[in-house]
């Protein structure tokens, strides 16, 4: 059984970065994170803060397969890698939480945490399901900040807070190429359908890939950037969570997520100009992504299992779609 953070825990965090006449009131463990623990803190003043915690205890991912050389998406879980995004979309002018404190030393909770304002639980997602009229400021102003994010350049591609030389890195598009065939391959391993067209889907990401041309300058990127992930403060701005995956890339990596989570509303964002090859082989390869990751997380204790492999049959079948 995993043992979540009581309020007992957090007495000495508290006081540590608020003073000792201020008191933890109320604890509530935000659902849905699923590499991180996400607590929003009721203080006795009526102000909340929200804590992230990156803990084992907290991570429901099993080992992933085997790493892919130069693959900038690998582990992007970590106290260092947010604070490596916060610093790079702060200086790019994009919204995210106030970062209050980031706590590495393990005195008051034997985990990496960090302290950051909160933004409130009102999520893009919701505001497009249930109010788009509402939901039209925010999407603007998202849309402003991938075009703040995506024409921030380097010659190199990788993770902000290691991003350097380019040189002897392979080319982007075959690191998605590795990867996806090592998504293939591990998804296959748990259903027969892909077993049996294995080498059919292979084929076909190969074949995509031949399409790309070479390119040797890439943007600043969320990576895995639904509206689920920007929350929309009580002024209407947009927000950006989940930053630590945040890395220089191709933008159509980006953009090929963007079209699957935001759908009809994704014109709204005003993208970028995009290399349509490059797109269709980053696209396809995250079906097989989205695949894979649901699969194995699913064999875990994960709390919503059904959830995970119903995400995994929506793109199982798009997978098979493309080469019958």
């Amino acid at each position: 059984m995993r043992a979540f953070l009581r309020p007992d825990d957090l007495r000495g965090l508290v006081a540590a970065h608020f003073g000792g006449d201020r008191r933890l009131v109320e604890l509530e463990r935000v659902t849905g994170g699923t590499k991180k623990g996400v607590y929003r803190l009721g203080l006795d003043d009526g102000t909340t803060v929200v804590l992230y915690v990156w803990a084992a205890g907290e991570n429901y991912w099993p080992p992933a397969p085997a790493a892919v050389p130069d693959d900038p998406f690998t582990d992007a879980s970590g106290a260092e890698l947010f604070a490596a995004a916060h610093a790079a979309l702060t200086e790019a002018g994009v919204g995210v939480p106030e970062l209050l404190a980031l706590d590495r030393s393990c005195r008051h909770v034997d985990a990496d945490v960090a302290l950051v304002g909160d933004v409130g639980p009102v999520r893009l997602e919701r505001l497009l399901q249930e109010d788009p009229a509402a939901a039209a400021a925010p999407l603007a102003a998202l849309g402003d900040a991938l075009q703040r994010m995506h024409t921030t350049r380097n010659a190199a591609y990788g993770k902000v807070v290691a991003a350097g030389t380019a040189a002897g890195q392979r080319p982007a598009e075959d690191v998605i190429v590795a990867r996806a065939l090592g998504h293939l391959g591990a998804a296959a391993a748990l259903d027969g359908r892909l077993a049996d067209r294995h080498d059919r889907i292979a084929g076909h990401v190969r074949q995509l890939r031949d399409a790309v041309r070479p390119r040797t300058s890439f943007g600043l990127i969320h990576g895995e950037l639904g509206p689920d992930h920007v929350a929309v403060t009580p002024g209407g701005a947009a927000v950006l969570i989940d930053i630590e995956g945040l890395t220089y890339f191709d933008v159509e990596w980006e953009h090929a997520f963007l079209q699957l989570r935001f759908g009809d509303f994704y014109p709204a964002l005003r993208p970028v100009e995009l290399d349509q090859d490059r797109l269709e082989l980053y696209r396809y390869a995250q079906v097989l992504s989205l695949v894979e990751g649901p699969l194995r997380i699913a064999g875990t204790d994960f709390p919503d299992r059904d959830w995970m492999l119903d995400l995994a049959e929506r793109n199982i079948v798009k997978a098979l779609a493309a080469v019958q």
